[in-house]
């Protein structure tokens, strides 16, 4: 087998560092492609990307628990020469060995990811793996969208026709859902801000304010 990953691997990898991480003691759960595929969003994912909700460790700590831990996650280092992370990826079995990469994250206002810390409590559980609660995921998508939209990279530039598509499929899912921001109380206000802020830069480029009404934003068009 050549070619992306399948839902299933993906899945099934997902599963595997969720259940090391749960050994250590540490609560994960999926965002990115993936978990916006297990909302329901008709888009395959091409790789993986987990949160630990930790304070203590950093995220090439992680990365080396899971490499210990597993054969099957193994790193590289980064491509740029002046990187000081190493990228993961997990072995895929077939007639052609393939990677998959996992991004490996966490929470905090000042990280890259820009988001507060979850508890476990919160997570959804969609087929048997923990999952980042759909509207931070939301605002996370239009995050990425803001990054690469302000990006004069190629591979970034690339990449806002699918994050416009991402994020209008997962607006109508919202809306059948009954999501709500204004009832999700355990929002820091912080995190609030951060996400109003980012739908009104969405809804000014691209319209649409009345479908984020819906689902409990207030931006002004």
């Amino acid at each position: 087998m050549s070619g992306p990953p399948t839902s299933d691997e993906i899945r099934n990898i997902a599963a595997e560092a969720v259940e090391i991480f749960r050994q250590h003691g540490l609560s994960c759960c999926l965002f990115g492609s993936a978990a916006c595929e297990l909302y329901g969003r008709h888009r395959v994912p091409n790789d993986l990307d987990i949160i630990v909700m930790t304070n203590s460790w950093d995220t090439e700590y992680l990365k080396g628990i899971l490499c210990r831990e597993s054969n099957e996650f193994f790193d590289r280092p980064a491509r740029s020469p002046n990187a000081t992370y190493r990228v993961l990826f997990y072995r895929l079995h077939g007639r052609r060995r393939r990677p998959c990469k996992v991004d490996v994250l966490i929470p905090g206002s000042s990280t890259s990811l820009n988001l507060p810390f979850i508890d476990d409590s919160h997570f959804e559980w969609l087929a048997h793996l923990p999952v980042l609660p759909f509207l931070p995921l939301l605002i996370l998508k239009v995050q990425g969208w803001r990054d690469h939209r302000n990006s004069t990279r190629r591979d970034f530039v690339a990449k806002r026709p699918v994050d416009i598509r991402d994020i209008n499929e997962l607006l109508g899912i919202g809306r059948r859902r009954r999501e709500d921001i204004q009832q999700e109380l355990w929002i820091p206000d912080w995190f609030l801000d951060h996400g109003n802020t980012l739908v009104q830069e969405y809804v000014d480029a691209m319209g649409g304010g009345r479908q984020w009404e819906l689902i409990g934003f207030n931006p002004s068009y």
